[in-house]
C-alpha cells in the first residue's frame, strides 16, 4: 500500500473553511476505487494544525487521486489559507499489507 501523511499549518482566520473544504475532499476521495482510508485529524494543543493520513492500493492510485475534480478543487481553495507550506511525506506499508488489509 502508499501512504501519504500530509502536514497542514492553517491561518487561524481560515481554520473552518479548511475543516470543511477538507472534510469535502476526504469524502470524495473514499468513493475512489483507489483509495483505501482518508482520516482527518486535528492537532489537540494547535487547532491550526491538522494531518491527513491517506492510504490508497498503490502509488497509481494516489497519482490518480491527484487528477480528480474535487482535489484539484481542494487544492485550488486552500493555497492561500495556509500559514506555511503543507507537507506530505510518502510511505510504504509494511503491516498489514494490501492484499490482508482490507
Amino acid at each position: 500500500m502508499f501512504v501519504v501523511v500530509v502536514d497542514v499549518h492553517v491561518k487561524p482566520e481560515h481554520r473552518e473553511e479548511f475543516v470543511r473544504a477538507t472534510l469535502e475532499n476526504a469524502r470524495n476521495t473514499r468513493n475512489e476505487p483507489g483509495n483505501l482510508r482518508f482520516d482527518v485529524s486535528r492537532h489537540l494543543e494547535d487547532p491550526d494544525r491538522f494531518a491527513l493520513y491517506e492510504v490508497y492500493r498503490d502509488k497509481s492510485g494516489f497519482e490518480s487521486h491527484q487528477k480528480t475534480e474535487h482535489y484539484l478543487r481542494w487544492r485550488e481553495t486552500v493555497k492561500d489559507w495556509m500559514a506555511q507550506p503543507r507537507v506530505g511525506t510518502k510511505y510504504e506499508s509494511l503491516f498489514p499489507k494490501a492484499e490482508s488489509a482490507w
